[in-house]
């Protein structure tokens, strides 16, 4: 706590972090995702979404750390330090980027609720591809706990998970 707080008695405190729903559609706790390495949590802690739309927005104000090339998940850590990935389907790095575009490039500054990706969630069902959607803290360790605080429906920027510091 710097000298000037100090005199004025005011405390710098943590407070826990909201992360906002970045996805339209039913939530679906993270164990019963159909890809063991995130239904097991060794990923990061979360939870999925199954959309009912192909759009992404964005679930924190912060930067785009990663955009991989093909499109199917994106990183963004947020200004408070949160490590956010979203992965768009199961298996679809296989589709190395058909059926997905991106809206923003690695390093972007974003706001919550900034469209970052679309995809084709018809096409990915007709190929046979799952399209749930975990959204993780992929720094999960740094936190005391996950609150999931999303039901059994999300719209768009909803609260769906807070950090617990």
């Amino acid at each position: 706590m710097g000298l000037f707080n100090q005199l004025l008695g005011k405390k710098k405190t943590k407070s826990d972090i909201l992360i906002l729903s970045p996805l339209k559609g039913e939530v679906i706790p993270l164990s019963e995702v159909k890809d063991e390495a995130f239904a097991c949590g060794a990923l990061g802690g979360g939870i999925a979404v199954e959309p009912s739309e192909g759009k992404v927005v964005s679930p924190v104000n912060g930067t785009v750390a990663s955009l991989f090339p093909t499109k199917h998940a994106i990183g963004i850590v947020s200004e408070e330090g949160a490590e956010v990935l979203i992965h768009i389907g199961l298996d679809t790095v296989q589709l190395e980027g058909k059926y997905f575009e991106a809206h923003v490039e690695q390093g972007d500054k974003v706001k919550a609720g900034v469209l970052l990706v679309t995809f084709e969630l018809d096409k990915l069902k007709e190929e046979g591809y799952g399209t749930q959607v975990p959204v993780l803290i992929t720094n999960t360790p740094v936190y005391t706990g996950i609150e999931v605080l999303a039901k059994e429906k999300v719209d768009y920027q909803d609260d769906l998970l807070k950090l617990k510091l």
